[in-house]
């Protein structure tokens, strides 16, 4: 039998609400989503919380606990003291829409502004090919899970709503820093992008983002401050820019232009020399696919799971007519010899 432990839950929508006291059960092992749901099944049925996985990899069960912002999933009942009373609200960031529901469409309204990896040309799916520090540069930011915990702490956007539409913010400026650290990215301008239209310059690195990251990725240390100081270096070093001036045209004036000729298999069809349409106007994509909405029915709602759907995963950026996994016969694979276990030749 568990204790009983005091609880302020904020209650409400988008056009108000109040922080409502609970006296809830509290087990050995138990995470505040626990409680959440306890809560749900013995005294407030309609209480809306988002949560998916209850394993710290979704991102959904983004809160603000005790004034911090943490994951419902990863903040166990034991870090609190017995008598503590612990407090949970919403993300302050973003509207309300009910409860501990926030909207959080400000973040995919970001991520389709920011610029897909152009895949080099003349190089077809299923031939890329890195080395494994280059793998490993990287890695670390693709460990986030989209929970903005660092958009929602980020000053920059949480004190300032007219900032958001100049700037990204942190989850933002990592997949930029990714992308600019990718051997095989054709874009050649991802830090004067970060800094001309994803606001990097707003960002004053006071390291809020990195201080909450379930993933702890160094978001500041690795990501912003890194783009920043190349930043510099590509504007106001003095040799860069002589050499810049002496060797090729400035980079800086206007975006990196990507030829718009394709592969057949990655403008989904056509001939070899086909150019396809390229986006020109707003966000400058190097990429020939344009983004695509959710197939929605015809009273207006999406499809419960993507089984209903055509195409399971969505449409292949490649086109229809790429297979995967690859054929063997594609494949380049030589295994050690068994007659020499120790045996470590680069293929």
């Amino acid at each position: 039998m568990g204790t009983k432990r005091h609880f302020r839950v904020w209650r409400g929508d988008s056009s108000g609400g109040e922080i409502q006291d609970f006296d809830v059960e509290v087990n050995e092992g138990e995470v505040v989503l626990d409680i959440i749901h306890r809560l749900q099944a013995t005294q407030t049925p309609d209480l809306a919380c988002r949560w998916n996985c209850k394993a710290g990899k979704c991102g959904s069960c983004s809160m603000e606990i005790n004034g911090m912002p943490k994951l419902g999933c990863m903040t166990r009942m034991s870090t609190f003291e017995e008598d503590e009373t612990v407090t949970i609200t919403p993300l302050r960031t973003f509207p309300v829409i009910r409860d501990l529901v926030t909207d959080v469409s400000f973040n995919y309204e970001k991520a389709r502004e920011t610029p897909a990896f152009a895949p080099p040309e003349g190089v077809a799916p299923g031939q890329y090919r890195m080395q494994q520090v280059d793998v490993e540069r990287s890695q670390e930011f693709r460990k986030c899970i989209e929970c903005y915990l660092c958009q929602n702490t980020c000053h920059v956007v949480r004190d300032h709503e007219e900032n958001k539409t100049a700037f990204s913010g942190p989850r933002f400026f990592i997949r930029a820093a990714e992308l600019d650290m990718h051997p095989l990215d054709a874009r050649e301008d991802r830090k004067e992008y970060a800094q001309a239209h994803q606001g990097l310059g707003y960002c004053n690195i006071t390291k809020c983002c990195t201080e909450v990251c379930p993933e702890h990725i160094k978001i500041t240390d690795n990501a912003i401050i890194p783009m920043k100081e190349r930043v510099v270096d590509r504007r106001y070093d003095p040799l860069v820019w002589l050499g810049r001036k002496i060797f090729r045209r400035d980079q800086l004036d206007e975006p990196a232009r990507v030829p718009a000729t394709v592969s057949a298999s990655a403008s989904g069809g056509g001939s070899a020399d086909s150019t396809p349409e390229v986006h020109t106007s707003g966000t400058p994509f190097t990429s020939a696919r344009q983004g695509e909405a959710p197939p929605v029915r015809d009273d207006g709602k999406m499809d419960v799971a993507e089984l209903a759907l055509p195409h399971q995963g969505g449409p292949s950026p490649f086109g229809d007519d790429q297979e995967f996994p690859l054929p063997v016969e594609d494949l380049t694979y030589n295994p050690p010899s068994k007659e020499d276990p120790d045996s470590k030749e680069d293929h």
